[in-house]
């Protein structure tokens, strides 16, 4: 996303959203570690915030260091499928307590009902009709709900880490991944949060008085005693499964984001960049232009003639030199086009595994300073939207909209946050204490100063986006509109091009130059079904999960008990229904590629074979005049043409009939 906002609105622009995509990744992180170090230091006793801390941080920088990304992907696999094991061993234990635990009052929903029915609100501040948890009339959890809503808008839109994941899909299989893992991951907060909260409830109804403070329950720790009062030290050690799982995992993602920016966005951008005097539209290689450019004269010699990395034979020679070499220190490349490309790219991939070691070391002290400051993560969780929300529309546009301007990105981003911060600390203002060092964060951290805030933030960004967008370019004509896309489409790298990525589904010839790419009318034309399908899908399940569901129970005063049980009911099909999905649907897909991926490599080896070799590559027997099976050449093999290859065949062809008439 920073790359397309570089390109199309330059340096500054790009500088600004670098800035904001750090502080999303920043207070992902404080998140993170906050709840991560209140879980662990609830389950493990006396362990200091300090040694919670080292830990967090050796999980998440070991589990990143295995591979990057792409690793992550696998590893991410099986952190899902135990994190949703974890949750139905919860969600059974609550709902149908197989093993007859003593120690559980509950058993099905029936108990679970009467426990909470019995059980009212300690206050009226929570704003639940009649005092009861059995409803959906709450202020309280109208204002959760638009506050989830805009920082959830916010992170996924400004934070890094969803980006990578995006950009590394392919764009037909992206979306249905994207929307079957949206529905998939609505389990957690859906049953899990269900499950644990009404567990806590009614454990407390058993008790007769509220098993935490309002700070520990502020803090995350609901959960974790419900799992340790129902299972005891199994619950402990599931729960403590998974919150490092789920910290792992996220943690990884967010490390990898901020190593990105640094790395790429500032350090690759503006510190040390491979050719400091590029300009717009030339290779980067050869710093000759890529095309004609519209303005000004290109004459034909001057243009571009890099051949494609997968079809240079001077990297084809260095991959089998340095696969062959058995040297801790690879042989450097020779090939004359792309070495010193590939040189610095390993250069930038060094310090980016550099960068993850101190980025995963300085989470430790963010931690601590979160701890010192007795931030909990209710605060951070409402806090996120106030500093990132305002990015969501000027991001939106500058892959949607071609009008769209530096200056109104700009302003909207930055003019957002700091009218939602304004409205926040005002409101904030007023409440007992004001802003004083004692009462800061109790007072920034009540519901309406952080809902008004969220809502300012992301509101003004819109409106200051659009309306300075309109102002800075009242007119678009075609030409123009073209020429912004052209833009985007110059984002490459030349060791692995997009066109080569997307060569199957483009239904494209093989290319010898990396920036040969077809015209941006056949890629929206080859793309359409995928962008229908997502903004139908966006449109779909925001009408479904922010108008009718919650609209519907609102038809509800409070519960009875069929309501409580078919709330309950779906919660646990959906539960049971993700963690069959996300355990069986990409086990079923990998195995599937890995099974075609073996058959391809059997053609491969079939059609390598001897009596398929060119006969200008092969001994010819001088009894027979037949190819000698004994002598091959694995390197001319694999570097012969595709038109040389028929040719040769056909050869053969003949060479066989020729024998059987003979014989």
């Amino acid at each position: 996303m920073i790359q397309v906002i570089k390109a199309r609105f330059g340096k500054g622009t790009h500088l600004v959203f670098c800035t904001f995509a750090f502080l999303t990744n920043l207070i992902v992180m404080m998140s993170l570690t906050i709840a991560g170090t209140a879980v662990l230091n609830s389950l493990v006793a006396d362990l200091s915030p300090e040694l919670a801390a080292m830990l967090l941080a050796a999980v998440i920088g070991g589990y990143t260091l295995i591979g990057g990304l792409g690793a992550t992907f696998y590893v991410s696999y099986f952190n899902t499928a135990l994190i949703f094991v974890l949750i139905l061993m919860l969600v059974i234990e609550v709902f149908y307590n197989p093993f007859d635990n003593p120690e559980n009052p509950f058993g099905d929903s029936k108990s679970v009902f009467d426990f909470i029915s019995c059980w009212k609100t300690p206050d009226e501040d929570m704003g639940n009709k009649g005092g009861s948890y059995l409803t959906f009339f709450s202020s309280g959890g109208l204002i959760f709900g638009i506050v989830n809503i805009v920082g959830n808008f916010g992170t996924v839109f400004c934070d890094q880490a969803y980006w990578q994941s995006s950009v590394a899909a392919k764009p037909l299989q992206g979306v249905w991944g994207f929307i079957s893992g949206g529905l998939v991951w609505f389990a957690i907060p859906f049953t899990l949060a269900t499950t644990m909260g009404l567990a806590y409830l009614g454990l407390s109804s058993a008790q007769g008085a509220p098993m935490l403070t309002d700070e520990d329950v502020s803090k995350g720790l609901a959960a974790p005693l419900v799992a340790q009062k129902l299972l005891g030290t199994t619950g402990e050690y599931a729960m403590l499964f998974l919150i490092l799982m789920a910290v792992m995992s996220t943690g990884s993602a967010e490390v990898i984001a901020v190593a990105s920016i640094v790395i790429y966005d500032v350090y690759q951008a503006y510190i040390c960049p491979f050719k400091p005097d590029l300009k717009e539209g030339q290779c980067i290689l050869c710093s000759k232009y890529l095309r004609h450019k519209k303005v000004g004269l290109v004459d034909d010699l001057s243009l571009c003639d890099c051949v494609s990395a997968d079809k240079c034979e001077g990297c084809k020679q260095d991959n089998i030199v340095r696969a062959e070499s058995r040297a801790i220190i690879k042989p450097h490349y020779t090939c004359p086009i792309h070495k010193d490309y590939k040189e610095y790219q390993e250069h930038l991939l060094n310090y980016k595994n550099w960068c993850i070691v101190i980025t995963t070391f300085c989470s430790i002290p963010l931690c601590l300073f979160c701890w010192a400051v007795n931030l909990n993560l209710t605060w951070t969780y409402y806090f996120t939207g106030i500093v990132i929300s305002s990015s969501v529309v000027p991001i939106a546009v500058s892959i949607l909209w071609a009008r769209a301007t530096c200056y109104g990105a700009i302003s909207g981003v930055v003019g957002g946050a700091i009218a939602g911060m304004s409205v926040w600390l005002s409101l904030a203002s007023t409440f007992p204490g004001g802003l004083s060092g004692a009462t800061f964060v109790k007072n920034t951290g009540e519901e309406i100063p952080m809902l008004f805030g969220n809502i300012t933030a992301i509101g003004m960004g819109a409106v200051f986006t659009i309306v300075v967008t309109y102002i800075t370019r009242w007119n678009m004509t075609p030409e123009i509109e073209e020429e912004e896309w052209e833009k985007t489409r110059d984002i490459d790298n030349p060791l692995s091009p997009w066109v080569t990525k997307y060569q199957g589904e483009l239904n494209l010839d093989d290319v010898e130059n990396f920036h040969d790419r077809p015209p941006l009318d056949i890629v929206i034309r080859k793309f359409r079904s995928a962008k229908i399908t997502s903004y139908i899908a966006a449109v779909c399940f925001t009408i479904l999960f922010v108008v009718i569901w919650p609209g519907s129970m609102l038809t509800i005063d409070v519960f009875n008990y069929a309501q409580f049980n078919t709330w309950t009911v779906v919660s646990r099909g959906w539960a049971f229904t993700a963690a069959a999905f996300i355990v069986l649907v990409p086990l079923i897909q990998e195995i599937k590629a890995v099974l075609k991926q073996l058959e391809r490599n059997k053609e491969d080896k079939t059609s390598m074979s001897d009596e398929h070799l060119p006969l200008s590559k092969v001994e010819v027997s001088q009894d027979s005049g037949m190819p000698d099976p004994s002598f091959t050449n694995a390197t001319t093999q694999q570097n012969r043409s595709k038109s040389n290859y028929i040719y040769q065949r056909f050869i053969n062809y003949l060479t066989r009939n020729l024998r059987i008439s003979r014989n």
